[in-house]
């Protein structure tokens, strides 16, 4: 049964889809909510006529019983009749009329505005209330013409009984209009929050539910009763059938409401759990469709909030770790960042083109631009694959450390194999060449800068040499230098890939530095 609930009131013809065009939306809606005011009323009078001949105690000295029925059948069909035009009128007009014109910014398919969201959210009460009028007005008449022509305790009873089933059928027309109307409602609150001032909430259907389910029929048992006292000729069985008759309606049209009422509240609730087990699995981009103007409506808009506000912040975390790379992301995100650093055992990696000064006469800019990517692009991919991450880019160069912030075992290990790897994936771009030097050592690393705008870098000894490695390593064979410190410290399987390539003094140095290269290229 839920599930077929759920499938009727949600099908996409009811809901509405968000690309549709605002005409298409605007006319479905528009003869969904004639047929659900024509439906209300027609059904309520039905059962009331129903009711009030087979069913509502009588008096016994009713002299004409034939012209009297005539007499409320005829009204009745009048009143069914008006019951038509006025659905069919009031049903365009709750779509299309309005000072505030449903129908011109659907047409237009645009934003709704606060004043539009305010008017069509309220088109439910407006059509419950249009009803309830009618009603009143039928009451009013069923009760002097049963009064003036047959009995005036009948009259009672028959207004009393039209002015109850007005207040089903107008409790039965919120609903039907609420589903009807759902198509615009979630057009105009797709960019808006729900306007709660003077519309219905979760409070309204629950008490309009309690109405038709428990007060109708309580009320219509204390008016049996007082039709009982009043007239001693009344059989047990008429009351027995009166009570049943009206027992069986009220159990009917209760459980439609209470049905209305639950699953119009629970529906977006239910959509909002499930939409919370894709944020639980790291799905940000889940969005709900806002149909519901009371306050599960805003939760819903709340729910969207929150995930465009997860969205935002992992995009900016994701940019942050673009900039900066994951690790020192991750570091900033999880740990207070303060000013400062701290002696750490690194291994560096410096790469820099070959005659790029040459490259960007030569080429178009955007071309330099479109090679320099490609070039960094390979680099990233390495370093990153290696544990190690891109510090900085400079220009046509880039700075990889290994060992910091996130310490690294075998780092040095690590940034001689990226090194040895990379020089081999250069050699794909024809178009470019690069240095590549590695050493290794204790570096400050920390956060350098002011308080309103600092960085995540490594200063120190193994940088420098790195840099000055990676000039030399450009006249080289292989294009890749190491020092013998660094290769000294791999025990590993890479330290066979190297072999030691002599000593160099290298700029700004008096002690001549071990080279290493790769033993095969």
């Amino acid at each position: 049964m839920r599930r077929w609930w759920e499938s009727v009131v949600g099908h996409p013809w009811l809901v509405g889809s968000p690309t549709l065009p605002g005409t298409t939306v605007g006319r479905r809606a528009r003869w969904l909510t004639i047929a659900a005011i024509v439906l209300a009323n027609a059904i309520g009078t039905l059962v009331v006529v129903a009711f009030a001949l087979l069913a509502l105690p009588k008096p016994n000295d009713i002299d004409d019983r034939g012209t009297v029925i005539a007499l409320n059948l005829g009204l009745a069909g009048v009143y069914v009749t008006l019951a038509l035009v006025v659905g069919v009128f009031w049903g365009r007009r709750v779509v299309e009329g309005g000072r505030h014109g449903t129908e011109r910014w659907l047409r237009s398919d645009r934003r709704a505005d606060a004043a539009e969201r305010r008017h069509i959210l309220r088109a439910p009460l407006r059509v419950a209330r249009v009803t309830a009028a009618l009603w009143i007005a039928a009451a009013l008449a069923f009760g002097l013409l049963d009064g003036l022509f047959a009995d005036p305790l009948l009259g009672l009873g028959v207004g009393m009984t039209v002015l109850l089933g007005g207040l089903t059928t107008s409790s039965f027309a919120y609903f039907l209009a609420e589903l009807a109307l759902r198509p615009i409602v979630a057009r105009a609150l797709a960019h808006g929050p729900p306007e709660r001032r003077g519309v219905p909430g979760v409070a309204t259907r629950w008490i309009l539910s309690w109405t038709l389910g428990t007060a109708v029929p309580l009320v219509g048992l204390v008016l049996i009763g007082i039709v009982a006292f009043t007239n001693v000729d009344i059989t047990v069985t008429s009351l027995a059938v009166a009570i049943v008759v009206l027992g069986s309606i009220a159990l009917v049209f209760g459980a439609l409401t209470s049905l209305f009422a639950v699953y119009a509240t629970v529906n977006p609730i239910v959509a909002i759990r499930r939409a919370l087990r894709h944020v639980e699995e790291g799905d940000y981009a889940v969005e709900l469709r806002v149909w519901d103007g009371s306050e599960v409506g805003e939760l819903q808009v709340g729910f969207n909030a929150m995930a465009a506000g997860l969205r935002e912040r992992e995009r900016m975390r994701d940019l942050f770790g673009r900039q900066v790379g994951e690790a020192v992301a991750r570091r900033a995100l999880e740990q207070e960042v303060s000013l400062g650093g701290e002696t750490r055992d690194v291994a560096v990696l410096f790469v820099d083109l070959v005659g790029s000064t040459a490259l960007a006469s030569r080429r178009p800019p955007q071309e330099v631009v479109a090679l320099l990517n490609e070039f960094f692009a390979e680099v990233v991919d390495v370093v990153e694959r290696c544990g190690g991450w891109i510090n900085k880019f400079q220009g046509d160069a880039a700075l990889a450390i290994f060992g910091a912030p996130i310490e690294l075992p075998g780092k040095e290990e690590q940034a001689l194999r990226a090194a040895r790897e990379l020089a081999v994936r250069l050699r794909t771009l024809p178009e470019l060449s690069a240095g590549i030097g590695v050493a290794a050592g204790d570096a400050v690393a920390g956060h350098v800068g002011a308080e309103r705008r600092f960085e995540y870098t490594v200063i120190g000894d193994p940088v420098n040499e790195a840099a000055r490695l990676c000039d030399l390593a450009k006249r080289s064979p292989e294009r890749v230098l190491a020092s013998g410190a660094a290769l000294a410290r791999v025990t590993g399987p890479e330290r066979e890939r190297w072999r030691l390539d002599g000593e160099a003094t290298l700029r700004g140095r008096s002690a001549p530095t071990q080279l290493a290269s790769p033993a095969t290229s």
